[in-house]
């Protein structure tokens, strides 16, 4: 095109073709030409005509390497029945992985993923808290279609429904083997339980590691002071309890343990398609760390427990690798939601993004993501187009060849985006970000994100706590709606709504949908679509 152009501009008689053509075709004129001339012009004008025949080969050469490497670096096929594993951290920041932005320690096995696969720059989680984010996870849903939301406790008679397709239920029938070590936090009542929505194991704590007698402030408490409402923590295999009262001692070992079983799960199901799920507890308050990492990051309790979640990122990596499974899997790492920022230095960071956890703004709903497919997915790629947790759902539907449920998800196939194709774009129109009891507080479309009035919790400029002892929000409340190119303007810095009242009304027409869809308590409205959350029989 730009040769055209210039074509155009210089030798507008000169019909356009191809570089080698046009070379070619004047070199007969040339020729004529030069038997007319002097010897020395003669030469010289043969000389000429070499050099653009020479040229010319050049181009082509050139432009054949070019061809070739981007046929290198697109995306390829991905094999029939992958491997799928997915890491899924509890309240690592955006800022906390080092390509993107970590500061003090190394995470070099979650940066070699990022060279070797891609990484999202605005990945979100559906609802920036525990329960709510796993459930859109596991079933493609917004959690609150699902009655499912904020953070269940010990105390919960609610889970995940029966009636709902998990995402071990969506790959068994295609012959999987399916796992999960970590947190589960869909329900700790043995019916709601994974092992009862389609994984074959299960080794973990069925909620937060949090929600036990002693809140981080007492730890050091001589007696062990007892918090109120938290029985002991239990730590469950299968659907029994083998372990009641966990303690510290322990919490320090559960990221160990969790890798050692995934490690054990790849091992045995190395002849057959997987789906392995890792949702670890850390880095979640109260952080802990083994005793090989203790005190090795350099960067205080946090950056030890980042460093340990590295490791075994790379424990599972070599597992796939001795395995000979490593062009056969697609290895996704995220985390549920931002950084709870009150707990200061045991806290993460969200780096430029506004504000953390418990809020729908940009530091408590956009995560860290990376995926890796060597063979697939081109190395070194880095989508800058929205994605959510709902939208994997569906895309292992694809990638597994399963079919999705009969009720409606939310989920859409994001696989190009995924795959890394260089021109794929979302295929939403728009986001929904729901937070406390079922509250519609932002709506995005593209790189535009409007929030609506609602009171939200901050530290308005404050520090946070320090030895994992927390400092209190403060609530501050959202009068009217608010734009931000959250494309442009990471930090959501410039409220640009008086600029753009015409993309204002787009989303508020967005908002309306979700409203008549899923409800919103802040107007007052109950939803059409909304389905029951699982029971326990008599509640």
């Amino acid at each position: 095109m730009v040769a055209a152009m210039l074509r155009e501009k210089w030798y507008p008689e000169t019909p356009v073709s191809s570089p080698v053509t046009n070379c070619k075709s004047l070199a007969g004129p040339l020729m004529n030409f030069q038997q007319r001339c002097v010897p020395g012009v003669r030469r010289t004008l043969l000389e000429m005509v070499r050099a653009v025949r020479q040229s010319a080969a050049v181009i082509v050469a050139v432009a054949s390497t070019l061809v070739g490497a981007a046929r290198a670096q697109s995306p390829a096929a991905p094999p029939e029945h992958p491997n799928i594993v997915i890491i899924y951290c509890d309240d690592v920041g955006y800022a906390d992985v080092g390509v993107f932005g970590a500061k003090g320690y190394q995470t070099p096995h979650l940066d070699r993923m990022a060279a070797e696969g891609i990484r999202f720059t605005r990945f979100y989680t559906a609802q920036p808290v525990c329960s709510a984010s796993r459930t859109a996870l596991l079933t493609g849903c917004y959690p609150n279609r699902l009655g499912i939301q904020g953070a269940l406790g010990p105390q919960a008679k609610i889970g995940i429904n029966a009636d709902e397709m998990t995402l071990a239920e969506l790959v068994k029938p295609q012959g999987y083997a399916t796992a999960v070590y970590g947190k589960w936090h869909l329900g700790h009542l043995p019916q709601f339980l994974p092992t009862h929505h389609g994984f074959d194991e299960y080794f973990g704590l069925p909620y937060s590691n949090d929600m036990w007698p002693l809140h981080p402030d007492y730890l050091a408490t001589p007696g062990q002071k007892k918090r109120q409402g938290f029985p002991d923590l239990p730590l469950v295999e299968g659907d029994k309890v083998i372990l009641p009262e966990v303690t510290s001692k322990e919490q320090r070992q559960l990221t160990t343990w969790y890798t050692e079983h995934a490690v054990s799960f790849i091992e045995r199901n190395k002849d057959r398609p997987f789906l392995l799920y890792v949702p670890h507890s850390m880095a979640h308050v109260p952080l802990h760390v083994s005793e090989k990492f203790e005190g090795k990051s350099g960067a205080g309790l946090y950056g030890d427990v980042m460093q340990e979640i590295d490791w075994s990122v790379g424990e599972i990596l070599a597992a796939l690798a001795r395995n000979e499974l490593d062009r056969r899997t697609l290895v996704i790492f995220s985390s549920d939601n931002g950084p709870w920022l009150n707990y200061g230095d045991h806290a993460g960071s969200a780096g430029p993004l506004r504000e953390g956890k418990g809020t729908c703004w940009e530091g408590g709903v956009r995560e860290p993501f990376i995926a890796r497919f060597p063979g697939v997915i081109p190395p070194g790629s880095v989508c800058h187009e929205p994605a959510m947790t709902i939208d994997l759902f569906p895309t292992i539907a694809r990638l597994s060849g399963a079919a999705l449920p009969p009720q409606k998800i939310d989920g859409q196939d994001i696989w190009p985006l995924l795959s890394g194709e260089a021109t794929a774009k979302n295929p939403h129109e728009a986001y929904y970000f729901y937070y406390n009891d079922n509250e519609l507080q932002a709506v995005m479309s593209g790189p535009w994100k409007l929030y609506l009035p609602h009171t939200y919790r901050t530290l308005a400029g404050r520090p946070g706590g320090s030895g994992g002892k927390p400092v209190s929000y403060e609530p501050r409340k959202l009068e009217s709606p608010e734009l931000y190119n959250v494309a442009a303007d990471i930090g959501e810095t410039k409220n640009v709504a008086a600029e753009h009242p015409d993309i204002v009304s787009s989303l508020l027409g967005y908002a309306e949908v979700a409203r008549d869809d899923l409800g919103d308590k802040l107007t007052q409205r109950a939803g059409k679509n909304r389905r029951a959350p699982g029971r326990v029989t008599g509640e």
